[in-house]
């Protein structure tokens, strides 16, 4: 998950100006999965290099997708680098740049506000580009 905060706050950061609602979800989101404050705010001041996402499970694609997503339309606002850097995420992840267009028609600013996460996955694989065999 560490991976996955620190590629938030890449994107968090593509518009030269992080939101207030851009951090408070990224420590959301690291205090959901057991980080510390001080070691969210570290990631915040630190966020290193863009992680390697390519070889991320199903599951930890989905959930990087669905967060980044949801991070690009937090704060209200939504810039074309944010959606450039979106579909690059997307491409890293396995999936057609698409995938962040049709995503985004169901995913919300408001994380309260929920689209059935099954049905998000279900688009999200429609997307996936398949992988060659060896």
């Amino acid at each position: 998950m560490s991976n996955q905060l620190s590629l938030l706050m890449h994107l968090a950061m593509v518009d030269n100006h992080i939101a207030e609602r851009e951090t408070k979800m990224i420590h959301y989101l690291g205090e959901l999965n057991g980080f510390s404050f001080d070691e969210i705010e570290r990631l915040i001041d630190d966020p290193g290099e863009i992680p390697d996402i390519a070889d991320f499970d199903t599951d930890e694609k989905f959930d990087c997708l669905f967060n980044v997503v949801q991070l690009m339309k937090v704060d209200g606002k939504v810039f074309q680098s944010e959606i450039d850097f979106c579909e690059r995420v997307a491409i890293n992840l396995g999936y057609k740049p698409g995938v962040i267009a049709e995503l985004s028609a169901y995913i919300y600013s408001d994380p309260q506000i929920t689209t059935k996460k099954s049905y998000l996955r279900g688009l999200a694989d429609e997307h996936l580009i398949p992988k060659a065999k060896k």
